[in-house]
Order: C-alpha cells, then structure tokens, then sequence
C-alpha cells in the first residue's frame, strides 16, 4: 500500500546514460565532486544493488519504461539507430500512461532512444510533451537512406536545431525541468529527465567545462550533479519537497572501452554491455524528505522494473492487468530501506546482444550461464571466486530459474513496433 500520504507524490525521475556505479561521491568516487547527489544520499537512501533492465542503452530504457524485461516488448537486441523502421510498441503501457490514470501530467527530457519515428515518439507513449535528441549522442553521422542526419534536437515530434549544440544540453534540459516543475507546481506531475551525458562524446557547458579533476568525464558529471541541485531547489524554492519523490539512476554501466572517457564501475567488475555487476548494476538514490528515512542505505534487490508497479501503488491506480509485468512493487524498501525484504526473487542478466548472460536471486547468488561459474555476491562482490562445486543445488535452481523466465518469454513475449 502508497504511504499515509493525503495526495499522490511528484516525481522527478533522472536518468544517466553510461554512468558507472563509482562514478558519484556517495559510491566511491574519489575525484568527480557530487555535492548535491551526495546531499540527495544524505536526505533520502542509497541503494546499492539496483539494476537496469539491459547493460545497454535501448533495452534499458524500454525496461524502464515498461516494467518488463526487454525480450518481452521485442527491444532486446542491440540499440535503434536514426530513422529505423521499429521501436517502442504504440501498445505498450509506459510510466506516465499508467500515472496518467490518477491525473498525472508527464514530461520527457533528454534522450529517448526507443524510436524516432513518429509513433514511437515520447508523446506517442503518455507524455504531454517532449524536448530533446531521440538517440544516443554519437549518432549524428548516421546514413539513411543515403540521407545525411544531423543530431537533431526536437521539441514534442518536430526538429528545433540540427545539429544540437551538446555542450547546452545539460543545462537546456534543466532549465526546462525547472519550468515544468514552476508550471506544475499544483501536481501530481511526472518528470524524466534522461540526460544525454555522460554519454560519449562527452561535452560540458561554460563553467564546467575543464573543471573537474577527471577530465571531460568528470565535467559532464559535475554538471549533471549541478542539474540535480537545481531541482531540488526548486522543489524547495516551491514549497513542494515534502510531495515528490525524486529518484537518480543510470541506464546502464560505464563504456569501459572508451578509456579515460568512459566511467568507472568501482569495485565491480565489467561495465557497458557486459554481465558482470558493473554493467547493469548501476548507482540508485531516492529521496523523497519524510517518507524515506534520511541517510538509509538499501542493500536488497531491486531494478529499474520495479519503477513502474512502484509508481503505480504510490499514485493508487493500478498497473496494466491485460500483459504481463516483470517488475514488482518496491513501495516496502522506499518507505523502509534497511528493514524491508526484496520484492524479487530473481533477476535476469541480458548481455549487449539480447541473449541471457547471468541469474542471481535475492540472497546473492549468481550464476554466469556460459562459464556455469557461480558466485555469491553478498561476500564476493568481485566476482573472483567460483563456488559452483561446493553448491551444486543453487546452481541448479538458478538454471531452471533461466529456463524458466525463457519459456515464458517465448509463450508470452509481445512484438516490436514496427512502421511501414
């Protein structure tokens, strides 16, 4: 059940791209400066053992926007690229379309990256309004149908700039949250902002740019950080802190490949596209002053899948009941972080091509389904020493665990978008 609360709560939903889990101050970060992610830590929880849908940018972010595992909604494989014929299916029941069911009014900023074809388009998917770029940052030397495409910035389903100029789109899409906010200020509203960085090729605005100790990286990271605290000052500037629940996550692990501008997965292994902790499991902080209890740290299971049966429960409508949903309720861990169990039994590792790499259930097991190595991850976070021989048993579950989830999905996984 949603928290004693009179009313539904806002909620601020911000979302990095390519961010590793030791790339913020609270998780370990010993040279990009986050004050205000920190802060967010401090008032609110920290959660330690959250993982995106996919270690890869389109998946993820359908996981995110669905609640299911990508396979289910068809987004499993790969990432779209401009002007492809499929994306996000136009009956698939997103986030804001089921908050809009208790009067919520829905933004999405930044970047998108489930379709940049018109049906596909965020305000083809519940969202009142739109303003960003549709794909990944890199993707403006894409050819289509022999056509050259500049990285486009589009407001609801029209082009406003080409080429983009990326080193204000930090502070354009927070300017923007904070008009929304300002103009909603009465709410219930919901704000996604999926920031374009830190994303390669890394760009910062005046003020930032140069101004970390770790390179262009860490100037997109200090700016997002300032993003952040330009929220939460309007929310207190409004007198409407108390209401929303403001979470920040990634979509999936740090581009390890691309060196000094990739992030940095600190003490796990594996980054971007991979099974290892480091690519999916991803730095969490909610806050939201009142209801969760300051300065908590959640160490239990939970994923971005979560979100939307969460967000539901916390609005009091209901999640779709015509499909199926892969995420669970997390009201319990929000509402007390340290005491309450995983709403999960399991979850599935997808590697970067779509196939399933890895299981671990709630207590830490994992299971690397190739190798058969399995790990306990409570005590071996590292993934350095293999215990499948002494555990046999577990090893078997986990398995079935996979064999089952994969029929499943076989019997019930729902298509793809697709335009002529």
């Amino acid at each position: 059940m949603p928290p004693d609360t009179t009313d539904p709560p806002n909620v601020v939903l911000v979302f990095a791209d390519d961010q590793g889990f030791g790339d913020i101050g609270c998780f370990g970060s010993p040279y990009i400066e986050t004050p205000h992610l920190d802060g967010m830590a401090a008032d609110g929880a920290k959660f330690t053992s959250f993982y995106a849908g996919a270690p890869i940018c389109t998946p993820s972010r359908a996981s995110l926007m669905t609640g299911c595992y990508p396979a289910r909604v068809g987004l499993e494989e790969w990432v779209l690229f401009p002007g492809d014929d499929e994306g996000l299916h136009p009956d698939e029941v997103t986030i804001p379309e089921v908050l809009a069911a208790a009067g919520y009014t829905s933004t999405c900023l930044g970047k998108w990256h489930l379709g940049d074809r018109e049906p596909f388009l965020p305000t083809n998917h519940g969202f009142d309004e739109y303003f960003g770029v549709p794909y990944s940052n890199d993707m403006g030397a894409a050819h289509t149908e022999g056509k050259y495409r500049e990285l486009p910035l589009m407001r609801d389903t029209e082009v406003v700039e080409a080429p983009v100029d990326q080193s204000t789109l930090t502070r354009r899409y927070t300017e923007e949250a904070v008009e929304f906010i300002e103009d909603n200020r009465d709410g219930p509203f919901f704000c996604y902002l999926a920031h374009t960085m830190p994303h390669v090729p890394l760009h910062a605005s005046e003020g930032f740019d140069g101004a970390s100790r770790r390179g262009d990286y860490g100037d997109a990271i200090e700016e997002i950080d300032w993003s952040v605290g330009r929220i939460l000052e309007t929310l207190d500037r409004l007198g409407i802190d108390d209401e929303t629940l403001v979470i920040y996550t990634s979509d999936n692990g740090p581009w390890l490949e691309e060196g000094v501008d990739g992030g940095s997965p600190g003490h796990l292994s594996g980054g971007k596209f991979s099974v290892e902790e480091g690519g999916p499991r991803v730095p969490a902080i909610a806050r939201w002053p009142g209801t969760i209890p300051a300065g908590s740290v959640c160490s239990e299971l939970v994923t971005t899948m979560d979100l939307l049966p969460t967000l539901a429960n916390l609005a009091g409508v209901d999640p779709p009941a015509d499909r199926v949903i892969d995420g669970a309720d997390a009201t319990d861990l929000l509402t007390d972080p340290e005491s309450a169990d995983s709403p999960r039994d399991s979850y599935i590792y997808q590697t970067g091509g779509g196939d399933f790499g890895a299981v671990r259930d709630a207590d830490g097991w994992k299971l690397h389904l190739d190798s058969e190595e399995l790990y306990h991850l409570h005590t071996d976070v590292e993934e350095r020493f293999d215990v499948a021989d002494e555990n046999q048993g577990i090893a078997d579950r986990l398995r079935e665990t996979a064999s089952d989830l994969a029929t499943d999905l076989d019997e019930n996984a729902r298509p793809v978008g697709r335009v002529d």
